[in-house]
């Protein structure tokens, strides 16, 4: 077979076929290529794995460049070039074993081939390979899989991260931490997937990090890594915050506007949104639960009500919480963020803590003064502005004046009488603890408690009768005026009467 024996032999004519016909040709190198499964450790030994490899990133690189040259377009009006290449070879690079397709993409990245073909080659990849990879139920137990697939899971994510495709969709990210998950992966390659998702993780929706687990004694949801996930997110945060400052503009009022700000107010509504989803679960544990709320800046939230919407689902899921746990929860709670209709909610939620109760009813109070404060000096403004002429404009309707008036008059009462409520029941819950505990001079305290209570119950009725309206207004001028009359006739009466003694 060599050249000892005679001229043109075997070995000279299959060296001279591979480097005329296959070596030079794309598809033939990987036909070949292809053929080497099986021939191992031959085909290493000649090195024909090796030269079909750089052939095939030869070759890839140069249709690369110049079917770019050919679809090379320029713009005449932004004078911008665009280049339009389709890689045809990316679905036949699936064929290959998963060690051999390796290599050929390394020796893609030295021969210059583009990232972005690198990155639609290995999602193809991935795509093809990964279908049969069977599903793992959150009640199966022991293995699965066997190391074959973990490899493959394993060098697919190894080639992304090494790669430094920055291409790669997020919902391929996401399908492959979940296959991660699902093969058992290792923590590194997980770790490594979540990384990319955090760079992105604002353009990530509710469905993609609903991701169930695995674990027979957990909760239903894997909570532990959306927490790392948003840890890697918030990391990325900092750091854009700090060394991209002066990429920060002003917006319309003036005020400094950050390009990080919209994508955190973003992710906190998805992770307002996850936890409402995974607050039903029986089996998640407070921590868990508490750890994802604390993990949010303050600023991540404008409104709190889907936070608050979330913990009393949880509340409502878990009632064996004792009070100092509720308390606990209830107090990541920004009472000042509600709006109008969550704190009328929680006004009346019984799930929630009479503290918390309070400070809703509280912060409602202070924001209704502010409103009655600010909102009478517009609403003077606006009745008795004049025109040109002198004459008070007739552009507000008296008759809406009134029944705005009327309903503040009725959200105040109501606001009254839950504050009347919640006070008795404090002390009707005191003096429940004080009869259990047999305290002997507990009397003096209820009646001091009761005192206070008949005062506040008092004043409520109080303004109950101030806030009347325009009815009660007349009858009292009815009286005033009834009163006035009866007075001026027992003087007329008192007169006559003088002026018969006189006389």
């Amino acid at each position: 077979m060599t050249e000892d024996y005679q001229e043109e032999n075997l070995i000279f004519r299959t060296e001279t076929y591979l480097n005329e016909f296959v070596l030079k040709n794309l598809d033939k190198s990987l036909e070949v290529l292809c053929k080497c499964d099986g021939l191992d450790p031959i085909v290493e030994e000649v090195g024909l794995v090796n030269r079909c490899v750089d052939a095939i990133a030869m070759n890839a690189s140069k249709e690369q460049l110049v079917s770019g040259l050919a679809h090379l377009e320029c713009n005449v009006g932004s004078g911008k070039l665009h280049m339009h290449s389709q890689d045809w070879w990316v679905e036949d690079l699936s064929a290959l074993r998963i060690d051999h397709y390796r290599r050929v993409i390394a020796a893609m990245r030295r021969t210059g081939v583009r990232p972005e073909s690198i990155g639609t080659s290995i999602t193809h990849y991935a795509q093809t390979s990964l279908k049969g990879v069977e599903r793992r139920h959150v009640w199966d137990s022991g293995p699965f899989v066997g190391d074959d697939q973990r490899m493959l899971v394993e060098t697919l994510i190894d080639l992304l991260a090494t790669e430094n495709i920055t291409t790669i969709t997020l919902s391929f990210l996401f399908g492959m931490l979940r296959m991660a998950i699902e093969v058992d992966a290792s923590l590194d390659c997980r770790i490594e997937v979540e990384k990319r998702i955090g760079l992105q993780l604002e353009m990530a929706s509710l469905d993609d990090i609903l991701i169930p687990s695995t674990q027979t004694s957990d909760s239903m949801f894997d909570v532990d890594t959306v927490h790392r996930i948003l840890v890697n997110f918030l990391q990325r945060i900092d750091e854009d915050d700090s060394g991209e400052l002066s990429s920060c503009g002003y917006d319309s009022d003036g005020g400094l506007k950050s390009p990080s700000h919209s994508s955190v107010l973003k992710v906190g509504r998805l992770i307002d949104g996850y936890l409402a989803e995974i607050a039903p679960d029986p089996y998640l544990k407070l921590q868990k639960f508490m750890a994802l709320i604390e993990l949010l800046p303050d600023y991540a939230r404008i409104v709190d009500d889907g936070l608050y919407r979330a913990i009393d689902i949880y509340l409502k899921a878990h009632p064996s919480l004792t009070e100092s746990e509720c308390k606990k929860l209830c107090k990541l709670i920004d009472c000042q963020k509600l709006s109008q209709d969550a704190s009328s909610h929680a006004a009346q939620n019984d799930r929630l803590p009479i503290q918390m109760v309070a400070r809703v009813l509280y912060f409602e109070q202070l924001r209704l003064k502010s409103s009655f404060s600010g909102g009478g000096s517009g609403g003077l403004s606006q009745r008795f502005m004049c025109s040109s002429s002198g004459v008070p404009s007739s552009c507000v309707s008296p008759q809406r004046d009134n029944y705005a008036s009327l309903r503040r008059e009725n959200r105040e009462l109501k606001l009254e009488i839950s504050r009347m409520r919640v006070r008795l029941t404090e002390l009707e819950r005191e003096q429940g603890l004080m009869k259990q505990q047999g305290m002997r001079g507990g009397d003096g305290r209820a009646g001091e408690h009761g005192r206070a209570f008949l005062a506040s119950l008092s004043r409520g009725f109080g303004r109950i009768s101030m806030f009347g309206g325009p009815a009660a207004a007349e009858k009292r001028r009815r009286k005033k005026s009834s009163r006035s009359s009866q007075g001026s006739e027992g003087k007329n009466r008192r007169r006559q009467k003088a002026s018969f003694a006189y006389d």
